[in-house]
């Protein structure tokens, strides 16, 4: 989920013939935009915790309805955010299938581990489930393809996506195994859930805004910011995401706060 810009050839004076290669700079608004949407995904999840399994509506003073409209449209504006800078990401490196791999591992243990916890609402499909198909897919297709191609493959996508939910609309589904095209049945739970539909076509915009923005894979921002733990975070942002929510819930059954 971090991208790696390819390394560049520098000439050595002691010998002409030498090329010794210099790993350039991370883009650091990347690793920054990256580490303030996992933050705020991390404390998504901890209001989330403390309202199901805490009964917690208030922290510090402060209270909060993790269900409000506002914090539930705010999580997608930063999941979109997120998956963009995947999609980003994935133009500045060749490895792709390799991540996808990677990340799908990841993914299926993440589902072991929460059925689990909770059969009833267990992780089948997730970010990081879309993330790996996604990339799996970029990788396979149209990662040698131009920024047009990969943007009117995602306008095709979230085309799709509308007309499908329009169809499905009043249709009754008794399944769930069509869950990664955002077709699942009334009685469908699950702590995480991002479908290919419509996310895959986020996905593809940010590989066309790193194939375009980012073609020449540096930083497009000439005033950069202090370096601060958020570029830490985006750096390991896939670390953070996996260990977070354990780390959380061992908190709160320390604590003595879980229900």
């Amino acid at each position: 989920m971090n991208e790696r810009t390819p390394e560049s050839p520098k000439s050595n004076p002691a010998s002409a013939g030498d090329f010794p290669s210099v790993r350039r700079p991370r883009i650091w608004e990347l690793d920054f935009l990256r580490g303030a949407a996992i933050i705020l995904m991390v404390l998504y999840h901890l209001g989330f915790d403390l309202t199901e399994f805490c009964g917690i509506r208030s922290l510090l003073g402060i209270r909060f309805n993790i269900f409000s409209r506002g914090i539930a449209a705010a999580q997608l504006v930063f999941a979109g955010v997120f998956i963009v800078l995947c999609g980003i990401s994935s133009t500045l490196t060749r490895s792709n299938v390799r991540r996808a791999l990677k990340i799908l591992a990841v993914a299926v243990a993440v589902t072991v581990v929460t059925y689990f916890f909770n059969a009833s609402s267990a992780i089948y499909f997730g970010i990081l489930h879309c993330l790996g198909i996604s990339i799996l897919i970029y990788g396979l297709t149209l990662q040698k393809t131009g920024a047009v191609a990969s943007a009117a493959a995602g306008a095709f996508v979230l085309v799709l996506s509308v007309a499908l939910s329009a169809v499905m609309k009043d249709v009754f589904v008794g399944f769930d195994w069509l869950m990664p095209f955002g077709i699942t049945s009334g009685t469908f739970s699950s702590y995480d859930y991002f479908p290919l539909l419509p996310w895959f076509g986020v996905f593809l915009l940010g590989t066309a805004l790193g194939k375009s923005v980012y073609a020449r894979k540096r930083s497009v921002i000439a005033a950069r910011l202090p370096e601060t733990f958020i570029n830490a975070a985006g750096r390991h942002s896939l670390l953070i995401y996996i260990i977070h929510q354990p780390v959380i819930i061992g908190i709160l059954y320390v604590l003595g706060l879980m229900r």
